[in-house]
C-alpha cells in the first residue's frame, strides 16, 4: 500500500472541525470505494458514508474519531496513515494482487432523544424485540435520555484478480465474508458470518442494501443462523451493504460517564458482484 497525498478538502474540512451545522444524519454507515474492483497499481479511493438506504453525506477522515482504520490483504494487516482532515477518507496505490479487507472502527458518539416515536421506530426497524418493555422496566423517561453508538466497518475490495479471503479482525461486532465476491461461484448466494464479542451472533436480522447499476436501492432483510451465518442473494453488477446492530444496555461506568441508558454497535460490510 503507498499512500497517495492529495489537498485537503477545506470547506468540507472546516465544516466539520468548527462544527458547523449540519443536517441530521441517517443510521448507517458504511465505507464506500469508488471502484470494487481496481487493478494492481491503481488507487484505491474510499469515502465514509452516513445515512440510510444507501444513501448518505459524505465524511471525512478525523484521527479523533478513530479507533482502527486498517488494511488487511494477503494476511497482512497495516495501519492506514491517514490525516486528519481527509476527504475522500483514503486514497492509496494497491500495490499487491489480492482481496483487499478496508477495517474501521470510530470511537463512540452520543444520542440524545427527544422523540420517543424516533426510539420505538428505531428498535422496531432493527429487530430489538424486548427493548420498549426493558425501557419501561428500567423506568427510563420517554424523552431526554442518551444513546451511545460505536460503528464497525468493513469493505471487500478486489484488487486485480482479487483472490484471498476475509477474516475475524477482533473488532467487538463485526462481519465475516466466507464467501469472496470476486472469485467465488454465488449463484446460491454471498455466505457471511456474524460475530459478537468472538462469537457467532445467531438468530439475528441482516439488513441488505442492493443498489443496482442504475443506481435503485432494494432493502431486504435476512437472519442468522444457530452459526450466525447467513446466505445473502446477490445478483451481477450489484453493489451490497449489509447492516447488523447490537442494542445493550451499558456498563455502569459508562453509563455514569456519559449519562447514557442504551448502547448500539453497528456492524456494516460492503462489496460488489462483478457483471
Amino acid at each position: 500500500m503507498t499512500r497517495v497525498f492529495r489537498p485537503i478538502a477545506l470547506f468540507l474540512f472546516a465544516i466539520s472541525y468548527l462544527g458547523i451545522a449540519l443536517p441530521v444524519l441517517g443510521h448507517e454507515f458504511w465505507l464506500e470505494p469508488e471502484n470494487f474492483q481496481p487493478e494492481t497499481g491503481e488507487t484505491v479511493s474510499v469515502r465514509f458514508r452516513n445515512g440510510q438506504k444507501f444513501k448518505g453525506a459524505e465524511l471525512g477522515y478525523f484521527k479523533d474519531s478513530a479507533v482502527i482504520f486498517d488494511w488487511m490483504q494477503n494476511g497482512t494487516r497495516t495501519p492506514i496513515m491517514a490525516r486528519s482532515g481527509d476527504f475522500p477518507a483514503l486514497q492509496a496505490t494497491a500495490d499487491q494482487d489480492g482481496l483487499l479487507v478496508l477495517i474501521y472502527q470510530t470511537k463512540f458518539n452520543i444520542l440524545k432523544y427527544t422523540d420517543w416515536e424516533k426510539f420505538v421506530g428505531f428498535t422496531k426497524h432493527k429487530d430489538f424485540r424486548g427493548a420498549l418493555e426493558r425501557h419501561a422496566e428500567r423506568g427510563l423517561p420517554q424523552e431526554g435520555f442518551k444513546e451511545i453508538y460505536t460503528r464497525f466497518c468493513k469493505s471487500l475490495i478486489g484488487v486485480g484478480t482479487g483472490t484471498g479471503q476475509d477474516d475475524a479482525t477482533g473488532m467487538e461486532t463485526e462481519f465475516v465474508a466466507l464467501s469472496n465476491p470476486y472469485t467465488d461461484d454465488l449463484s446460491n448466494g454471498f455466505s457471511v458470518q456474524l460475530f459478537y464479542q468472538g462469537r457467532p451472533r445467531k438468530k439475528t436480522q441482516i439488513e441488505v442494501f442492493e443498489k443496482t447499476p442504475a443506481g435503485k436501492v432494494n432493502i431486504t432483510y435476512q437472519h442468522t443462523d444457530d452459526q450466525g451465518k447467513a446466505l445473502i442473494p446477490v445478483k451481477p453488477g450489484h453493489v451490497y451493504l449489509l447492516d447488523a446492530v447490537v442494542l445493550r444496555e451499558p456498563t455502569e461506568g459508562i453509563a455514569a460517564k456519559h449519562d447514557a441508558v442504551w448502547e448500539s454497535l453497528w456492524a456494516s460490510m460492503t462489496f460488489a458482484i462483478p457483471d
